[in-house]
């Protein structure tokens, strides 16, 4: 596939097969961020379950404000949800957004993929993907949240600068050969919509342990860095909520609800 080849967005409509997520579809040949645009549009009335997805990304965002990297070839695109759930919930919906992705990845391309707490995609020990989750409230209402899902797909991570290409890949990297970003697209709204459904109807267990299953980092030691502080401990598990349980050298166990998790080699 040529990269000036842009996505068949008809394609991705005959193949999802989702009950609503994905049925309205607002594509970009280039954009800021989708998160933005997916912003406005549910400003403007959209439905739960329309999606923004952009060839290019100008100003792609990451965790903790830090920029996204977003080249043509990648799949960078942004849902809009409007989950009743309590605002303490939502880690839930990053955490099963990572579960479909690295599912939709596992199964279409046959490559391990794996999950690193809290928004994170692995292969090879190598970020391949990063889920950002906004959320936008009136007062005490939670209005909606924007689901953002940047996917490293076909490009060479050449693009990068240097100091990420130590800890980013890509899948066109991992498997030697330019990938069908339309088939990744539709298997992962399908899990998503599948997931995202099970959290509603409060299957929360069976989401949770889809995660550990894929986990990258249970059972690893691990350094926490936050504004506050930094240490180490062994990542021992999620609990009921979705935080990471770290066990402290002194035995004690600490949840995480924020900050940056480093597996430590040993």
């Amino acid at each position: 596939m040529n990269l000036k080849q842009k996505l068949n967005i008809e394609e991705i409509r005959r193949n999802l097969k989702t009950k609503w997520l994905g049925k309205k579809i607002y594509y970009l040949s280039e954009t800021d961020s989708t998160n933005n645009v997916a912003r406005e549009l549910a400003e403007q009335g959209f439905k739960e379950g329309a999606i923004v997805v952009s060839e290019t990304q100008t100003r792609g965002k990451g965790r903790l404000g830090r920029k996204w990297i977003s080249p043509k070839g990648g799949i960078w695109l942004s849902i809009i949800l409007k989950p009743k759930i309590k605002p303490s919930e939502l880690i839930k919906i990053t955490l099963l957004t990572a579960v479909a992705v690295a599912k939709a990845i596992k199964e279409e391309l046959n490559i391990n993929a794996e999950i690193k707490w809290p928004n994170d995609v692995l292969v090879d020990d190598r970020k391949v993907c990063g889920i950002l989750t906004e959320t936008f409230s009136q007062g005490e209402k939670l209005q909606y949240v924007i689901v953002g899902i940047g996917i490293n797909a076909n490009f060479d991570i050449s693009v990068f600068p240097e100091k990420l290409r130590c800890t980013a890949t890509s899948l066109k990297k991992v498997l030697g050969r330019e990938i069908n970003r339309e088939r990744i697209i539709c298997s992962l709204l399908r899990k998503m919509e599948f997931y995202y459904e099970a959290l509603l109807k409060g299957r929360t267990k069976a989401i949770l342990n889809e995660w550990r299953k894929l986990s990258s980092m249970l059972g690893c030691k691990v350094e926490i860095s936050s504004f506050k502080e930094r240490f180490e401990g062994t990542a021992v598990d999620i609990d009921d909520e979705g935080w990471l349980i770290v066990r402290l050298d002194d035995g004690t166990l600490q949840k995480i609800v924020s900050g940056d998790v480093t597996v430590r080699k040993t």
